[in-house]
């Protein structure tokens, strides 16, 4: 994986963070909403709307430099919509980082698989 396709994965990482905890917030002011006079629904709302767009570029950029396939992108699509998905996409996008910054390590290195 080059610099540019570890990156966009990274940036995907970073922005699926971000958009589960403005997800769980944008639920906390929806209950807030209905059981106090709090109102914070129109403001955590357009927040979490710009993040969801946001992760759906970075998407977009990741899949088109991996070179994924669809299911790999639908599943990061599913977990974006449910409470808390959004910290196993990270993870898994960890991992996967992790895992090829030790094979563009190993090819540097000249190890090869037996």
């Amino acid at each position: 994986m080059d610099i540019k396709t570890a990156s966009a994965v990274r940036r995907l990482r970073l922005v699926s963070a971000v958009e589960a905890v403005s997800y769980l917030l944008l639920l906390v002011c929806s209950v807030l909403k209905r059981t106090t006079d709090f109102n914070g629904v129109p403001v955590m709302g357009a927040v979490h709307g710009v993040l969801v767009v946001v992760f759906f570029v970075f998407l977009a950029d990741a899949w088109n430099r991996t070179k994924w396939q669809l299911k790999k992108p639908l599943v990061y699509t599913v977990l974006s919509v449910i409470p808390f998905g959004g910290f196993y996409a990270e993870r898994m996008l960890r991992r996967e980082e992790e895992s090829s910054v030790i094979a563009a390590r190993a090819r540097r290195e000249g190890v090869v698989n037996a």
